[in-house]
């Protein structure tokens, strides 16, 4: 299924839909303010594991990120130091993912490497379905470096072939072609891992 959500002022129908999928273990490809991302509710394992099996994601190896609405809920998910909140405060939203030690409320899966990535995208769509689902989104980018460009950024093309895998796939417009800039946070000083999208602000 696709669907057209527009990000200056997303339909409150369209994101119920999109969100009772989600409710229900679905797969969602959505656009962020950087590349289109494919995710499930975060705390439905099956779904997580559905989508690491999808991307070819080994969990205990690779660092998970989530998606969530606004910086007061970062805090259930991570653990995360004064100067790290302010840090985040002044560049979220955007294009960034901050890199934080677990906490207790993640499941089981994200804590085999003790870490999770956070991002607060500038994008209303997918925050407002955030919102609305009561739980974070977990994401990964839908970029694949083996193939054409528009087959991550043009909405028509992503549901061409994606179609089958995922449940639904947003069309909010041709999508970004860099990912987020990836900051470590996990020791006293940030360190900028991934220079991308994203001019860090300290």
């Amino acid at each position: 299924m696709l669907i057209k959500i527009y990000n200056e002022n997303p339909q409150p129908r369209e994101i119920e839909k999109v969100v009772a999928i989600l409710r229900e273990g679905g797969i969602v490809i959505y656009p962020t303010d950087t590349l289109y991302g494919i995710g499930c509710d975060a705390l439905n394992v099956r779904a997580v594991e559905k989508i690491c099996a999808l991307k070819g994601i080994n969990p205990q190896k690779s660092n998970l990120s989530i998606i969530c609405n606004d910086l007061s809920v970062v805090s259930e998910y991570a653990k995360i130091s004064t100067p790290m909140f302010k840090l985040m405060k002044r560049n979220l939203p955007g294009p960034f993912t901050f890199i934080l030690p677990t906490t207790s409320s993640l499941p089981k899966i994200y804590k085999n490497k003790k870490t999770v990535g956070i991002r607060v995208p500038a994008n209303n769509t997918i925050r407002e379905i955030v919102a609305q689902l009561g739980n974070p989104v977990l994401n990964s980018s839908l970029k694949n470096e083996d193939e054409e460009m528009e087959y991550s950024t043009d909405p028509e093309l992503i549901h061409e072939k994606w179609g089958e895998i995922a449940d639904l796939v947003i069309d909010g417009g041709i999508g970004g072609t860099e990912g987020s800039t990836v900051v470590d946070c996990t020791s006293d000083e940030p360190v900028i891992v991934r220079q991308s999208g994203g001019e860090l602000k300290f």
